[in-house]
Order: structure tokens, then C-alpha cells, then sequence
């Protein structure tokens, strides 16, 4: 009897390696894909090397043009506009998932595969991404852009395995590279380097406007930063940043905290569940912490949600990706555009 067959994204790291033996252990025909996003002849070799050694088929898919013009060119581009983008949330749907999906197309293949930590769950006839048993390496927030006809095809072998069991097992113990265009470079360097023009001066002024530094470039700022700037205000945290005056604002501890949250750029499973619901819990992964409790309110906008929180979020900041959770379920997420 022909096995069923599955495309896996594959790194030829641990978790794809691991994905791999699981997948066929479930009696699938695996194949492999390897997209090059940055041209990293390295990873390329690597993937190349482990697929041959696990007997896979393997196969290659130059995106780089593609990866440039929605990642790269959106990771910088955003912090130029005193933004702080989440590049791995784009990613996701936007790259590895939407061109796995081609790939597979191409060769007639309906299941498909990542080693991401999660798993995909029903409600109501509807799909969901849902946490993965692992909480540690739980890649959920990551992946609230999917939309349902991937996950209706998106096996999920991850799904209930201890990364720390997986670790015991392999003795070549490299991970995949998380933020992977950066190769290891500070951010500053990257984007001083794809864009010199973001190295432009300008002032630091307190919540009443005055004047009281000055700074390298917006871009290499973010909310809540604490160092890297000549400020006279002791203890001073970056509390905003103004593109448009080329001014970064800075205050106190306390300017940090915020009770409400507008977002956009939103994907939403059911928008009547997420209105409905009374124990939405709302997650912001960055420099700041995560707000504790339950969203109080959650309504409807011109193009997205007000959110308004039970207890405030800290450190926050602009273009950060905002996921909402009931319980295990990724109900959607969305781009934070406001926050007061």
C-alpha cells in the first residue's frame, strides 16, 4: 500500500531532523524543503548533508527576492518609521508557509509539515492554532497569521514533544538561526549596513518637549530601552519615538504601562467568539511583559480592535504583533497601531 506523502520545512536542524522520524514513524512518505531565503550556503549544505543521511527526498526553493521586498525590506522599513516589527510573524505566512504550500502543490502533495512547536486544534468547525505541550518552545505566537486552508493541510508532529527528551537523543545539538537574515549581528549593524541614511541624529526630549540628548537614528531604538543614548534625565527609559521629527521622548518607569491597545492588520478565527468571550488573555512578546488577567473589553474599530486591559501592559510599543488566546487556542492576532 503507497504511503501517504508530506512535505516538512526543513533546516536539517534538531527539530526538523526530529519531525522527520516522527512524520515516518506515523507510516508517512517524507520530502524535504529547504527554502533559501538569504542565500546561506551553509544552511543549504547542511539540509542537503542530513536529508541524504535520513534517506529523504530533498528539495531547494530559491525565495530570496521574495524574502527581501516582504521581511527584510519590512524589518528595516519599520524601524525607520520608529516602529518595532516582529519579522518571524510575517515570516511564517507570508514565506515558509505560503511557498511550502506551493511547493507541495507542484508535486501533488496534500499534507505539509513544519518542526514549529504547536498544533492545530478544532472549535466550532473552525480551525485553530493551539500551544504546543512543550511551553518552553510553545511557537503559537508566532503563527496566529496562518489562515485556515493551511491549516487544514499543516500536520504538526511537534506538537506533544519535550524539547529537553529531543536534546537527549541528538548528539549534533545545533539549532535552527532565529531571527536568520541577521546571521548573528546586532540589529543597528544590520540596518546601519542596508541603509546607511538610518544613522541621522537627532533630539531627545522629556514629555514636556524638552530638550535633554541626543541620539545616533531612531531606528536603533525601542520602547522601554534604557542605554544606548546621551540623555541628561537620570534614569531615564525610552517612552516614544517620533519618525516624522526625528525625536526620540523619554520619561519614567510608570510612562511605560498601558491600558489600552488598538490594533490592525488583523487575523481573526471567529470574530464573534473574540467578542463575545469574557476570558480572552492577551499576549505581547518584546522588551515589555505581558499584561496579567483577561482583556476587560474588546470592540470592534474602523479597521481592527480596541482592547482595553484588565491590567496594564508594559513597555508595549508600535508595530509589535498583539496575539489573544483562549485558553490553549490562538483566537487571531494583530498589529498594535495605538496604545494609551
Amino acid at each position: 500500500m503507497m504511503r501517504e506523502r508530506v512535505l516538512l520545512g526543513f533546516s536539517g536542524g534538531i527539530d526538523s531532523r526530529t519531525a522527520v522520524a516522527l512524520l515516518q514513524a506515523d507510516g508517512f512518505d517524507v520530502e524535504t524543503l529547504t527554502l533559501d531565503m538569504v542565500g546561506d550556503a551553509n544552511l543549504l549544505a547542511q539540509a542537503r548533508r542530513v536529508a541524504s543521511e535520513l534517506g529523504v527526498t530533498h528539495h531547494i526553493k530559491d525565495v530570496q527576492v521574495d524574502f527581501s521586498s516582504n521581511i527584510i525590506d519590512y524589518f528595516v522599513g519599520s524601524y525607520l518609521s520608529g516602529l518595532t516589527p516582529a519579522p518571524c510573524t510575517m515570516c511564517n505566512p507570508l514565506i515558509k508557509w505560503k511557498h511550502l504550500v506551493s511547493v507541495a502543490d507542484s508535486l501533488a502533495i496534500h499534507h505539509i509539515a513544519t518542526g514549529h512547536y504547536f498544533r492545530v486544534e478544532s472549535y466550532n468547525n473552525k480551525l485553530y492554532v493551539a500551544k504546543a505541550d512543550d511551553s518552553s518552545k510553545d511557537q503559537s505566537y508566532y503563527l496566529w497569521g496562518l489562515s485556515s486552508d493551511v491549516l487544514s493541510r499543516a500536520l504538526t508532529p511537534m506538537s506533544n514533544i519535550i524539547k529537553a527528551d529531543v536534546k537527549q537523543h541528538i548528539s549534533d545539538k545545533r539549532e535552527s538561526m532565529g531571527v536568520c537574515f541577521l546571521r548573528g549581528a546586532l540589529y543597528r549593524d544590520f540596518i546601519t549596513k542596508y541603509c546607511p541614511e538610518a544613522c541621522v541624529e537627532g533630539d531627545i526630549v522629556d514629555s514636556d518637549g524638552n530638550l535633554v540628548g541626543k541620539h545616533d537614528g531612531i531606528a536603533f531604538y525601542t520602547i522601554g530601552q534604557k542605554r544606548g543614548y546621551q540623555c541628561t534625565v537620570p534614569g531615564a527609559v525610552v517612552t516614544g519615538i517620533d519618525a516624522h521629527s526625528n525625536r526620540l521622548v523619554v520619561g519614567t518607569n510608570d510612562d511605560l504601562y498601558k491600558h489600552n491597545l488598538i490594533i490592525h492588520q488583523c487575523n481573526i478565527v471567529d470574530c464573534e467568539e473574540l467578542l463575545d468571550a469574557d476570558d480572552i488573555r492577551v499576549v505581547v512578546r518584546g522588551i515589555g511583559r505581558n499584561p496579567e488577567g483577561f482583556a476587560r473589553h474588546i470592540t470592534p474599530t474602523a479597521d481592527g480592535y480596541h482592547i482595553e486591559l484588565e491590567y496594564p501592559a508594559w513597555a508595549v510599543a508600535l508595530g509589535q504583533p498583539v496575539v489573544l488566546y483562549r485558553d490553549n487556542r490562538v483566537l487571531g492576532g494583530g498589529i498594535i497601531k495605538a496604545c494609551y
